[in-house]
């Protein structure tokens, strides 16, 4: 019997944007099992809770019987190591992207020779987005529903009026 496939996808994901929806469902078609691992990044300050952007990502991805959701911190190589993943999927969105990517790539080669990164790009529609810039929109009343699931539309209107 082959080894099932397992792959992982982090991100801060704050907050998952239609985009990450994307490489997710790519990802899903790819691999057996997907793990989108939310990192607990100290060096962010994110709009969002670890709670709540757990809440907003297993809303996002409740139709993919072979996604789940973990949180982390530390080596992302340890917390694949630890899961039994294979592969680390980086999603691409423009050539600006690649040279953080292409080192954070070869860096974890060095650190586990045994994971392999693959680059996924999403939909052409989605290529200019990002949570930043879905933050913004937001944060002065603009529309977001085309960027992001109703939940999270909802999440950012009541962070923002909380203001």
């Amino acid at each position: 019997m082959s080894e099932k496939k397992i792959s992982i996808y982090p991100g801060t994901f704050d907050p998952i944007t239609r985009g990450h929806i994307d490489i997710i469902y790519r990802a899903s078609k790819i691999f057996d099992e997907v793990i989108v691992t939310l990192a607990v990044n100290q060096s962010k300050k994110p709009l969002f809770t670890i709670d709540e952007r757990m809440v907003m990502i297993h809303d996002a991805i409740d139709e993919f019987s072979n996604v789940k959701v973990a949180e982390f911190d530390g080596l992302l190589v340890d917390f694949a190591r630890d899961n039994s993943a294979q592969v680390i999927i980086r999603g691409l969105r423009a050539i600006s992207d690649f040279e953080y990517e292409f080192q954070m790539a070869l860096m974890n080669k060095k650190l586990s020779p045994e994971i392999t990164t693959v680059f996924l790009m999403p939909n052409e529609k989605y290529t200019y987005l990002n949570s930043t810039i879905v933050k913004d929109v937001a944060k002065f009343n603009g529309n977001v529903d085309n960027f992001v699931t109703k939940l999270v539309a909802k999440e950012l209107t009541n962070k923002f009026s909380a203001q």
